[in-house]
C-alpha cells in the first residue's frame, strides 16, 4: 500500500497524480477505520485529502507554517507527518491527539481546537517571519467557511490586508462548520458553488479579449471593470480585496494537481492572498455523504462497513434531558427562544428549531454575538436560552459579564459538556464555568446531579428575573425517582450524619461523594451529605447546618481555586463570624491543562471518585486528630485540597496540601 510507504511530506513529492488519486482512497479507508473504533472527527478529515496532500506537496512543512483553524482537519496532515502508527491511539490517554499537538510533532505550530483564531496566528507568525533571518518562510492558514462566521477572522483578515502580511490563506469552503455554514459570505461562497464554469469562463474571455488586434489591452481593462460590477452580485472577491487581501478561486479541492499550481502562484505573491478551494465533507464515504445535518463531522464508535446507526447518533443523556425540557417549556412560552453558535444539533436544540423555527437563532461560531444578541432579546421581553458547551463560555466571557450581567437581563446559558469531558482534551474540559460566572454579581448557578433535576432546574431558571447558568456533563445522565429531586432555590440533603463530617457535593459528583460517605460509614465516620444544586444563591439551610458540623468538604468538577468550594467556604466563613467555624477541605479540578483520558479515569486520577473522595477525607480527618498538627488550619477557612500546586497527577493532589496518598490502597488499609 502506498500509504505504508509514506513517513514524511517529502515522500509525496515522489508520487504521480495517479499514484496521488490511489494514496487519498487509501487515506479515507484508514481514516473512517481509525475513527469507526476510536471515535474523532469523520466528515471534515474525509474532505480535506488533497488538499493537504497539495499543500504538503508544494510547502515545506515545517520550515513553512501550516496553521490548521480549528483541528477539525488536520488528521491527514498527521498521516502525511509520520504519525501513522499513532492512530490506533487516536483520542486516548497518552496517544494520539484529536488536534494539532506541538508536543507530538514539529509540524503542528498551534493547538488549535476552539475556531476563526488561525488568521489572527498568521498575522503574528508573519511578522515574526518578517524580521527574521529566513524572512521567505511561507505562512499557511487553512480556514474552513464555518469558521468565518467567528468575529476573530474578520479581524485577522482586516488586519493581514491593513498590514500588508505575506500570508497565504486557503478557504476549504464546504459549506458547513458543524452543522450548515451561516453567514452571507457563505451564502456568496455557495451561489459559486452553483456556477462552477464561472472561473473558466472567465479565463477564456479573457484570452480571446486580450488577443484582439490593436484593442486588446484596451479591452481587457474595461473587462475587468465589467466584473467589478458583476463580482458584487455573484461573487466574495470584492470582499477580500476590500479588505486588501487579494482573492484567487473558486478552485477544485479534489483537483490535486490545479491546487498545486495555485498555490504555487500564491507563494510568489508578496502580500495576503485568499486561494478559495471547494470541497466535500465527508467525501468518498456514503454514510457520511448522506448525512444531511452534518455529513459525520463527528463520530463515535461503529462498523465501517455500514457507519454510525440512527440510534448510535441519537440524543442521550444530560443533553436529551434539556432538548426535552426546552420542548416542553417552548409550548408553555411562547416568549421563550433559543440560541447557539453553530451547533443545534449536538447541543440537542435540533427538535426545537423543528418545532419552533422563527424562535431559533443559529448566530454561526460567534459566542459573542450570542451572547449579546440574547441580552438584546431579553431587553426586549423574551426569554432566551443560550445553548453552548462550557468550553465555548469563556469565549464570551465578556459578554456574558457586561451585557448581561451588568444589566441583569433573564438570560439563561445552558452549558453542556462541563466538567471533565475526556477525548478532546485540554481544550475541551469545561472546568472554567462555575469560577468565571461566580465573577459576575447576581449569576445564579445551577448544577443538576440528574436528568430528572435539570428538567426542574431549568424550568426554574427560565421563571427568574435575572441571568442564570444551568451547566450538565457530557457523560451518561443519572435517573432518579420524583422523591429524589429538589425544587426551587433549595439544596437537598441525602442523608444526615454524627455531626463530624458533611460533604457538599455538586452536580455529577453527587454521586462519588455518595459512595464516598458509604465508604466512611464502613470505617465509623458517619458523613452529613448535601445534593448543592444552586452554588449560587447558596441555601442558607445547607450552609447553616454544614457551619454546625466539626469538619466540611466541598466536592466539585470544576477548577478548585475560585470555585464552588471557595465560594461555600466564604458563605460558612461569614455565618460564623461571630464565632470559630469549621475549617473546610476544598476538593476539586487543579489549575492545569488537562490531557486527553476517559472521564471517570481522570476523575479517578484527580481524586474526585468515591475512593478518592473518602481517602482525602480520611487523610484530613487524621491531619485535624493528630496532636503535632493540631490548629495548624485556621478554623472556618479551606485547609487545602487536591492540585493546589497547578499540576496534573501530582503527589499529594488526592488528599490535603500537607499529605500523600496512594489511592490505589484500600480504603480500610489505608485508614489503619
Amino acid at each position: 500500500m502506498l500509504l505504508e510507504t509514506i513517513n514524511g511530506p517529502s515522500d509525496l513529492r515522489r508520487l504521480d497524480y495517479d499514484q496521488l488519486d490511489a494514496l487519498a482512497a487509501e487515506m479515507r479507508e484508514f481514516i473512517v477505520k481509525a475513527v469507526s473504533s476510536a471515535n474523532g472527527h469523520l466528515g471534515s478529515n474525509l474532505g480535506v485529502v488533497e488538499l493537504t496532500l497539495a499543500l504538503h506537496r508544494v510547502f515545506s512543512s515545517p520550515r513553512d507554517y501550516l496553521l490548521w483553524d480549528t483541528g477539525h482537519q488536520a488528521y491527514v496532515h498527521k498521516l502525511v507527518t509520520g504519525r501513522r502508527d499513532m492512530f490506533t491511539t487516536l483520542r486516548q490517554e497518552g496517544g494520539l491527539s484529536g488536534y494539532p499537538s506541538r508536543a507530538e510533532s514539529v509540524h503542528d505550530w498551534v493547538e488549535n481546537s476552539h475556531a476563526s483564531t488561525a488568521l489572527c496566528y498568521a498575522h503574528g507568525i508573519a511578522a515574526a517571519v518578517r524580521r527574521s533571518a529566513n524572512p521567505d518562510r511561507h505562512v499557511v492558514a487553512i480556514v474552513g467557511d464555518g469558521a468565518l462566521t467567528g468575529g476573530m477572522a474578520y479581524e485577522g483578515l482586516n488586519n493581514l490586508g491593513h498590514s500588508g502580511s505575506r500570508v497565504i490563506v486557503v478557504l476549504n469552503d464546504n459549506g458547513r462548520s458543524y452543522a450548515p455554514t451561516v453567514s452571507r459570505l457563505s451564502e456568496s461562497l455557495s451561489r459559486l458553488r452553483l456556477h462552477p464554469g464561472v472561473s473558466s469562463a472567465r479565463r477564456r474571455i479573457e484570452t480571446a479579449v486580450r488577443d484582439l488586434p490593436r484593442v486588446g489591452n484596451l479591452a481587457y481593462s474595461s473587462l475587468q471593470g465589467f466584473y467589478s460590477a458583476v463580482r458584487e452580485v455573484i461573487e466574495p472577491p470584492v470582499f477580500f480585496e476590500t479588505l486588501g487581501v487579494r482573492y484567487v478561486g473558486p478552485l477544485d479541492g479534489h483537483d490535486i494537481a490545479g491546487m498545486e499550481q495555485a498555490f504555487r502562484q500564491a507563494a510568489a505573491y508578496d502580500g495576503p492572498i485568499v486561494v478559495h478551494v471547494l470541497t466535500q465533507k465527508g467525501r468518498g464515504y456514503g454514510p457520511a455523504e448522506e448525512d444531511d445535518e452534518k455529513r459525520l463531522h463527528d463520530a463515535g464508535s461503529f462498523d465501517p462497513a455500514v457507519g454510525p446507526t440512527a440510534s448510535s447518533r441519537a440524543l442521550k443523556g444530560y443533553t436529551l434531558a434539556f432538548s426535552e425540557a426546552m420542548l416542553e417549556l417552548g409550548e408553555q412560552r411562547p416568549d421563550l427562544v433559543a440560541i447557539t453558535a453553530a451547533m443545534p444539533g449536538p447541543t440537542g436544540l435540533l427538535p426545537f428549531q423543528e418545532r419552533f423555527p422563527d424562535r431559533f437563532f443559529d448566530v454561526g461560531i460567534a459566542e459573542q454575538t450570542a451572547v449579546t444578541s440574547a441580552a438584546g432579546m431579553a431587553m426586549g421581553g423574551l426569554k432566551p436560552v443560550v445553548a453552548v458547551y462550557s468550553t465555548f463560555l469563556s469565549r464570551a466571557f465578556d459578554q456574558t459579564n457586561l451585557d448581561v450581567g451588568l444589566h441583569g437581563l433573564p438570560v439563561v446559558f445552558a452549558l453542556d459538556r462541563a466538567g471533565i469531558t475526556g477525548d478532546d482534551g485540554p481544550s475541551h474540559h469545561g472546568i472554567l464555568d462555575m469560577a468565571l460566572c461566580l465573577a459576575i454579581p447576581g449569576m445564579t448557578i445551577f448544577a443538576p446531579s440528574s436528568a430528572e433535576e435539570l428538567k426542574v432546574m431549568l424550568a426554574t431558571a427560565v421563571g427568574l428575573s435575572g441571568p442564570a447558568v444551568l451547566r450538565y456533563p457530557k457523560t451518561e445522565a443519572r435517573h432518579v425517582g420524583a422523591d429524589q429531586v429538589g425544587s426551587g432555590l433549595s439544596a437537598r440533603r441525602l442523608r444526615r450524619g454524627d455531626g463530624s463530617v458533611c460533604v457538599l457535593a455538586v452536580g455529577k459528583l453527587l454521586e462519588a461523594a455518595e459512595e464516598a460517605t458509604t465508604l466512611l460509614s464502613a470505617e465509623g465516620v458517619e458523613a452529613t451529605l448535601w445534593d448543592v444544586r444552586l452554588v449560587r444563591p447558596l441555601d442558607p439551610a445547607m450552609v447553616a447546618d454544614a457551619g454546625s458540623h466539626r469538619f466540611v468538604v466541598t466536592v466539585e468538577d470544576g477548577v478548585r481555586n475560585g470555585g464552588a468550594g471557595n465560594y461555600i467556604a466564604d458563605a460558612i466563613a461569614d455565618l460564623q463570624a461571630s464565632r470559630q467555624g469549621p475549617p473546610v477541605l476544598n476538593l476539586g479540578v487543579p489549575t492545569s491543562y488537562i490531557p486527553q483520558g476517559k472521564p471517570d479515569r481522570i476523575l479517578g486520577r484527580l481524586g474526585l471518585d468515591g475512593p478518592g473522595l473518602a481517602a482525602s477525607i480520611f487523610k484530613a480527618l487524621e491531619h485535624m486528630d493528630s496532636p503535632a498538627e493540631a490548629g495548624a488550619a485556621p478554623a472556618g477557612s479551606p485547609i487545602g485540597g487536591n492540585g493546589q500546586d497547578g499540576s496534573y497527577g501530582a503527589p499529594g493532589m488526592n488528599g490535603t496540601a500537607q499529605s500523600e496518598i496512594d489511592i490505589s490502597e484500600p480504603v480500610a488499609e489505608r485508614r489503619r
